[in-house]
Parts: C-alpha cells; structure tokens; sequence
C-alpha cells in the first residue's frame, strides 16, 4: 500500500476523531504510505445564507510528512446542479493526480461520496461509522446517501463497521463486513494534566463530544442544569453543530458550552471532572454508533452516568437512566465524596490496534 485517499465526513483539525487517529497510525506503520484526506466540501452559498463567511476549498496542502488534505467546493445546491457530486469527484481525481496518485486506494466514509468511486475505479473501502441512512434528513438528502450506500456496500473491495450493530443491520446487504470499533490514545489520556483555566470551578458533570440534535438531548441537558444549580455545573465540551436557539436555551439554564478542544487539551477536561455524562437520544440511529467517548472516558475513570444508550448501558460501573433517573443519578453523583480514579482497573482498546486492523483490511483490497 503506497498511496490512499480518504474521502472523510469530517475536516482535518484539531479535534480529532476515528480517521485522524487511524489514518496517523497507518503512516506510523508504512514509511512509504502517501495520503490524501479529502474534507467536506465548502458550501459557499449556504454559508452566506446562515450569516457566515464563506469558504471557497483549497488545493492539496501538505499538513504533514506524506499527508495532504484537499477541500473541494459545492457552488450550487445540488437540487439546482444535479451533476455536483461527479463534479467533486472528478476534483479528487484530478487532485490525487496531482501528487501522482495514479491507481491510489480509497475509503469513504461518507455514502453519498460513492460517485468517487463510481467515477475512479479505485479500489473502495467503505468505512461505516454511523447508520446515517436512518438520520433525520431531507428526504431528497436521505434518498442520496440510501443509494450511495446500496451502491458501496454492493461494490466496494471491502466494507468496515465501527459497531456490531451496524454489521448486524447491514449483514442482509453484504455478508462479510469487518468490525474494526473505535478507541483512545491511552498513554494520553491518562498524563495528568493541570486544571483548565475555563472550566468552571466547584463540581463539574462534563460531556465530551460533538453538540448536535442527532446525539445530543438539548431538553435532557436544560433540565439537568437546572437540578444540579446549588451542587454544580453541566458542562459540554465539543464542536458545536446545534442551532442559535438551542444553544441559547441552555445557557440560560446554567449549562456552559465550551465550544471545541484541540485534541491534547480534551484529557485535561475529564480527569477534572467530577463525573462524566451521556445526555443522548434513544434513536435508531444513535443505537448504531460505537462512540468513541466510551473509551476516553474509560481511560480517566471517573464516574460515568448515560441514558440507556448503545456502548454505555451495557458497561460495567456505568449509572444508566432515563430522563428523571438521568438527572437524579448526576445530581447524586455530584453530591458523593469524590472517588478515587479505577482507570486502572479497566483497559480501553487502543487506537494503534485499530490501525492495524484497518491496515489489513486496505491491503485485503489488493
């Protein structure tokens, strides 16, 4: 394996998630690896509209040794330009030939990418980190990503799950699905770390992850801080992806937001939080995920408190509970003596072992 394209739901920056933590391990592994990491392309238009500056992508830039990221650009809706999506894949082809990437691999994590590899011919790797088929969508954006996705899992060299659900869902589609879940970066995760300056003092219930309404219960969050006023305070920690109102609610309740961390300042946020809590919706599509705050939060050892969701309620020494049991089980946590650390008692899987399984699974596709 020498050249990769990763066509990727997310943009490469400092808040690290599933790919930058495998992608980085599988150039750790191969000297001769070359990648480039395709973002989200930028959308001008809609930018403008929501009152934001707009961005207009970029060519491929090197971001570090053998690592490229290219942004390509949407000018027009996709309803007004029905050839968008050829339109972007033929930019990341031309673009991998820019570097010389003449016959690269490629993994898509995004179904309605499946045009890259539609237009290409690459070898595909389908890399399923969500169930995003059963999101809340448009429909016309649901139809897109259902036939992106019959077409991935109906064509691609190979396909990788995160979560036995979504090999479980997806099983009736292709039969030999690999499950490669998520992880942490242990030794990380567990160097003490000094007290961040902004969070707030006194006792702290801490979430970690991406604010939006397919995850996040905005009403579950306002009613908790609202108990916890005289014992503490809710605080979320995250890219903030929900809309102005939602936003606004909670902060007149008394829930701080603190917007997105790089990812060496996140450890500090849970090892100095009292306990450590999953506001999520019950969802179909939450049921599909293997999140990835699991594993981080297993690495501090704090007290954990979740709604019954997939990953948390079925883990050991995790106070699970809905709505009413969600909010008492915080504030109790809140009040309790602070327990000692059993982050030794537990050992998280590590993301180098992933990108060896994700390694193998590219090089299936030879």
């Amino acid at each position: 394996m020498t050249d990769l394209v990763v066509v990727s739901l997310e943009a490469w920056d400092d808040v690290w998630r599933r790919n930058q933590y495998l992608v980085s391990g599988l150039l750790a592994r191969d000297p001769e690896l070359r990648v480039l990491f395709v973002e989200p392309p930028d959308d001008p238009l809609h930018a403008l509209r929501g009152g934001s500056r707009p961005s207009f992508g970029h060519a491929p830039r090197e971001v570090a040794d053998r690592l490229w990221t290219f942004r390509p650009v949407k000018p027009l809706p996709r309803r007004v330009d029905r050839g968008a999506d050829a339109r972007i894949a033929r930019a990341v082809m031309r673009s991998a030939q820019r570097l010389g990437m003449s016959q690269p691999l490629l993994w898509i994590n995004d179904p309605g990418a499946a045009a890259v590899a539609q237009l290409t011919g690459w070898p595909t790797l389908y890399d399923m980190t969500d169930d995003w088929v059963v999101a809340d969508r448009p429909e016309a954006e649901r139809a897109r990503l259902v036939g992106g996705e019959e077409w991935l899992l109906q064509h691609s060299a190979s396909v990788v799950a995160c979560s036995p659900e979504l090999v479980r869902r997806k099983s009736g589609q292709r039969d030999d699905i690999v499950l490669v879940r998520n992880a942490v970066d242990v030794a990380r995760y567990r160097v003490p770390m000094e007290r961040p300056a902004d969070l707030p003092a006194g006792r702290t219930a801490v979430y970690v992850g991406t604010l939006h309404r397919d995850r996040l219960d905005v009403e579950l969050c306002v009613e908790t801080a609202r108990a916890l006023s005289a014992e503490g305070t809710l605080v979320l920690v995250g890219p903030n992806a929900l809309g102005v109102e939602d936003t606004a609610a909670m902060q007149r309740n008394g829930v701080v937001v603190l917007g997105a961390k790089p990812r060496d300042a996140v450890p500090a946020y849970l090892q100095h939080a009292d306990v450590l809590v999953v506001p999520h919706v019950v969802t179909d599509f939450t049921e599909s995920l293997d999140p990835i705050k699991l594993y981080e939060y297993q690495a501090v050892g704090k007290p954990v408190v979740s709604t019954p969701v997939a990953g948390f309620r079925d883990e050991p020494g995790v106070v699970v509970g809905a709505e009413a049991e969600f909010v008492d089980a915080v504030s109790r946590a809140l009040r309790a003596p602070h327990a000692s650390s059993r982050r030794e008692e537990v050992a998280p899987p590590d993301w180098q072992d992933r990108a060896s399984q994700m390694r193998a699974a590219l090089l299936g596709q030879r």
